[in-house]
């Protein structure tokens, strides 16, 4: 059996791979691929894969961008911080799945789970947990967020928030009111938590919500400058690398 691993934790990686062989020695780890790009790339030249175990959210995107490009008929076990969402899809639709962290019984499980079915697995099985999937996985973005203000516990919506800025080392929260709020977290944190669709890391100090970008402005160096509804405490400056990606990115907004 032909077992292709797509994981961009390099550890997490080897150590399902390592548990794989562990029980199963006849199996084969045909490759371990690590981003979107990989994965496409790999996938098109139609290899002889048995079962993908596959990670969600991947160093350039999330996973379903692979399936969405690439028409595959091989069963897939996604590996997944993720919980209930996950849970309902996988059991609806016979995909498996392995909620992270990673454990010999997990992946046990999941081994068996496709032998029982690999014999009445059909692409169309696939193609629809896959849409169910996606569909839920909308939902397990942040949509709320607690604040403490004074000594009280906020909760506020994402949608009413314009921009995070990280202050030295500290995040602040904007919101369409120009509400200013302090937040306990990284930067980098709050980026995982949010939608990409509607949340974008313009710079390492701000990470923009769609909505209240108002105008943007070409700069000399082919970088662009980015204005919003609300009032910023510096310039929000895009870098040539990232220009025609955030293009993109604002091009993408659904209303």
């Amino acid at each position: 059996m032909n077992v292709l691993i797509i994981e961009d934790e390099k550890k997490a990686a080897k150590e399902l791979e390592r548990i794989l062989y562990e029980i199963d020695g006849d199996l084969s780890v045909a490759a371990i691929l690590d981003s979107v790009e990989q994965g496409v790339s790999y996938l098109s030249k139609e290899p002889p894969i048995d079962l993908i175990f596959s990670d969600i959210q991947l160093a350039d995107g999330m996973c379903f961008e692979i399936y969405n490009q690439v028409t595959i008929s091989s069963p897939i076990v996604f590996c997944t911080a993720f919980d209930e969402f996950m849970m309902e899809a996988f059991e609806t639709n016979a995909v498996s799945y392995i909620l992270k962290p990673i454990t010999s019984e997990k992946v046990a499980t999941a081994l068996a789970q496709y032998h029982q079915m690999k014999t009445a697995f059909e692409p169309a099985s696939a193609a629809r947990a896959l849409g169910k999937i996606s569909s839920h996985l909308k939902n397990v973005f942040k949509t709320t967020l607690l604040v403490e203000y004074k000594e009280k516990i906020i909760p506020l919506r994402v949608k009413d928030i314009a921009y995070f800025y990280l202050d030295k080392t500290i995040v602040k929260i904007t919101t369409q009111t120009n509400q200013c709020f302090f937040f306990a977290s990284s930067l980098d944190e709050v980026e995982r938590i949010l939608d990409p669709e509607l949340f974008y890391r313009a710079n390492r100090q701000y990470l923009i919500n769609k909505k209240f970008v108002a105008s943007i402005e070409r700069h000399f160096s082919r970088k662009l400058v980015t204005k919003l509804s609300v009032d910023t405490p510096e310039a929000i400056v895009v870098s040539k690398a990232k220009a025609s990606e955030f293009l993109r990115w604002l091009e993408g907004l659904n209303n």
